[in-house]
């Protein structure tokens, strides 16, 4: 399996949805990294039916690209 590291802009409180699901997999005994989260993620959508994938894919607010300025 080849990987590939990438980079991405996510709002803070999707970024805080991934330490919470962390921390709910790990109460179950399941370590999990923040990448393979993502990746359960996406075959989720993958299976998902098109008409409720479109739905929630319309449903994420979209956020300007790049690295975010330094306060």
């Amino acid at each position: 399996m080849k990987v590939i590291r990438d980079s991405f802009t996510m709002p803070e409180y999707d970024h805080a949805k991934l330490a919470q699901l962390k921390k709910k997999c790990l109460a179950e005994g399941v370590q999990v990294k923040k990448s393979e989260l993502l990746r359960a993620g996406l075959a989720a959508l993958e299976v998902m039916p098109l008409k409720r994938l479109l739905i929630e894919v319309q449903a994420v607010t979209k956020v300007k690209t790049g690295r975010p300025g330094k306060a």
